[in-house]
């Protein structure tokens, strides 16, 4: 059964534009997408200058809501990201100043350069959507999406994301260089200008907040249930893997199959669906066993593996 159509067109509206910008990646722009309708966290993993904060951006532009973007480096603070309460001589009373993680997009860029107090800082945050500070707690406005970059390839001056911040984010992606002749037709057409710039807002928040509710609506068969299951069920029972996927790592497959469905649209998840999402969504959330070899880079490693256990699950009918 397909969705409404309104909500078919307005899901198409925010692909298209993002896609006009952020070009010769399909896939990875409907990733994003899904994951935005989950009301999850995204992280992008790839080397420099394939497009990662350009997504972010783009996506931001299209939304048209509250957007802001930290660079992280050695020496940021919780506080330069949560905010701080300033003394007001006026008033003789403290002041909140929110930081920049009081907006509805925010890109954290190079996420893995700072330590891991500030990396942690963003935990509530991003699991909660709220901050405290000197035991006051301040809400984020919803819709909240936090989107972040990291360069998995490069160690000097990094950090790497504690299990308990990886977990955080709903999807970990790689974005890829473009084919060859996307690349060859941006040499030829792009100009000095940014081409976000020119992107107009094709949502506003209430929409976005009307499609998360939709989501919940996707039918998810039982059987599903029992595939999604038998999956994580690989991962925690082979001698390969040190840590396998956990009850929130199954509850995110869900929620994401539903909102992958919905952007195909159709309002019930095939099992097509989960094999389709079970490398970004819970490749992150295992860890490799000791005697594990690893080709490539980890994130290559705990793909494969993944798809090699779901290959041994039988699929419902």
């Amino acid at each position: 059964m397909s969705i409404a159509p309104e909500t078919a067109a307005r899901i198409e509206r925010l692909v298209t534009n993002i896609g006009s910008v952020f070009q010769g990646k399909p896939r990875i722009t409907r990733l994003a997408t899904t994951c935005l309708l989950a009301g999850g966290h995204l992280l992008l993993e790839d080397v420099p200058g394939v497009g990662k904060t350009l997504l972010g951006r783009a996506m931001a532009a299209s939304l048209g809501l509250k957007f802001s973007r930290i660079q992280f480096t050695s020496d940021l603070l919780p506080a330069d990201i949560i905010g701080v309460n300033i003394f007001d001589r006026g008033t003789s009373d403290f002041i909140f100043k929110p930081g920049p993680i009081f907006a509805n997009i925010v890109l954290a860029d190079e996420i893995n350069r700072t330590a891991p107090r500030t990396q942690s800082s963003l935990l509530e945050a991003m699991a909660e959507r709220r901050v405290s500070i000197d035991d006051v707690t301040h809400t984020l406005e919803p819709p909240f999406l936090v989107i972040a970059t990291q360069n998995p390839l490069e160690s000097h001056g990094t950090y790497p994301l504690p299990e308990s911040q990886l977990d955080r984010f709903l999807m970990r992606l790689s974005v890829g260089y473009p084919p060859r002749e996307v690349e060859s037709e941006l040499l030829r057409t792009r100009s000095a200008a940014d081409p976000v710039d020119a992107l107009d807002a094709v949502l506003t928040g209430d929409e976005v907040l009307a499609l998360q509710a939709v989501v919940d609506d996707v039918r998810f068969d039982a059987s599903l249930v029992d595939y999604v299951m038998d999956i994580v069920e690989q991962t925690r029972s082979t001698a390969r893997l040190a840590v396998g996927v956990s009850t929130r790592g199954a509850l995110a497959l869900q929620r994401a199959c539903r909102a992958w469905a919905l952007t195909d649209g159709r309002n019930y998840v095939t099992p097509d669906d989960v094999k389709a999402l079970v490398a970004p969504v819970l490749a992150h959330r295992i860890s490799l066993g000791s005697g594990e070899t690893v080709v490539g880079t980890s994130r290559d490693a705990s793909e494969s593996l993944l798809h090699e256990l779901v290959s041994r699950v039988e699929v419902p009918v």
